[in-house]
């Protein structure tokens, strides 16, 4: 037997469990893997507490490294004996073992640890749709990144760096800031003191930026808003305090003429080519150290819930991963 974490209601921390589950051979297009590193990630948080509702009990967890096992019919992309990382498809990634969709698989290149595979499928891929895709940085932009010192923010510092784009970001204390800023982040403010809208205008002779990146969500909105340039991008990609409410569209047209958009990591890496596409552009500024991603957190696959309360509390910085 094995073991997964599992919950069978929703709720704090305290409903995950650690249970014995059956493994079985993978079926046609599936594969069997044997984790090695697991990564924690926000929305596992809303899985687990109701916010996105699933059906129950359920599994949890989506980003992970280990090596293949077992593969199902048709399956020839990856074979017994590879290393490889997922952050996207079924829940499941809490586990010791598991069968999973095979297509969602990507070979993890020589030279990336596996964990640090497991802190960049989900949070290095996000970054890539962000930057590459949602809004397409360029060298010489200024942008907003709330979260900086975060899983996805220390990324998101590098890959500013990487391209020449100028990053603000937010943090919560003068020890995330200096994270941040030796990870590239050209500008922190510290928005427990600070007021983040008037330090953007400072910062950018009034102007404001052409994209605000938030996963923050209620607690820096709408005030995101007034940090943009008119006709600038609004970017919502997670809610770490709570969903953005209900808010009428006039906003954005006085507010300068901003758009909006809310996208999604499943949606961007539903065709394997563009998900493959976007790994090894990744993996090409791992492997030439342009970005340096380790869990700066661990715990034991088991201590799952100490992981949900170390990030639930803000307590972390960077990546934290559940070892098997």
């Amino acid at each position: 037997m094995s073991h997964a974490i599992r919950f069978h209601t929703n709720g704090g921390p305290e409903v995950l469990t650690w249970e014995e589950v059956a493994v079985g051979d993978p079926g046609p297009g599936e594969a069997r893997v044997r984790h090695s590193a697991i990564g924690v990630n926000y929305v596992d948080t809303y899985h687990r507490s109701g916010l996105y509702k699933l059906p129950l009990p359920s599994a949890i967890g989506n980003e992970a490294a280990g090596v293949v096992e077992a593969v199902g019919a048709g399956v020839d992309w990856v074979k017994p004996g590879d290393r490889v990382a997922y952050g996207t498809g079924s829940l499941g990634a809490y586990s010791e073992r598991r069968v999973m969709p095979a297509d969602r698989l990507v070979r993890i290149p020589d030279g990336v640890s596996d964990r640090s595979a497991a802190t960049l499928m989900l949070k290095g891929l996000t970054v890539q749709y962000l930057f590459r895709q949602t809004y397409k940085l360029k060298a010489g932009d200024t942008i907003l990144f709330h979260a900086a010192a975060g899983g996805v923010g220390l990324i998101a510092c590098q890959w500013a760096r990487a391209l020449g784009v100028t990053m603000i970001g937010t943090v919560g204390s003068d020890e995330k800031a200096a994270l941040a800023k030796a990870n590239g982040c050209a500008h922190t403010i510290v928005y427990t003191r600070e007021n983040f809208v008037e330090r953007v205008k400072e910062l950018t002779g009034g102007k404001g930026v052409p994209v605000v990146y938030d996963s923050v969500g209620k607690d820096t909105f709408p005030a995101s808003l007034d940090c943009l340039s008119p006709r600038g991008l609004f970017v919502s990609f997670g809610n770490a305090s709570g969903p953005i409410g209900h808010f009428d569209l006039i906003l954005l047209s006085q507010k300068g003429s901003l758009y909006a958009t809310r996208p999604t990591l499943a949606t961007h890496t539903a065709r394997r080519d563009d998900m493959t596409a976007m790994a090894d552009e990744l993996f090409e500024l791992v492997r030439s150290g342009k970005i340096v991603s380790e869990p700066r957190q661990t715990f034991a696959l088991k201590d799952a819930a100490a992981a949900h309360r170390a990030l639930e509390s803000r307590a972390t910085t960077g990546a934290t991963v559940l070892l098997p």
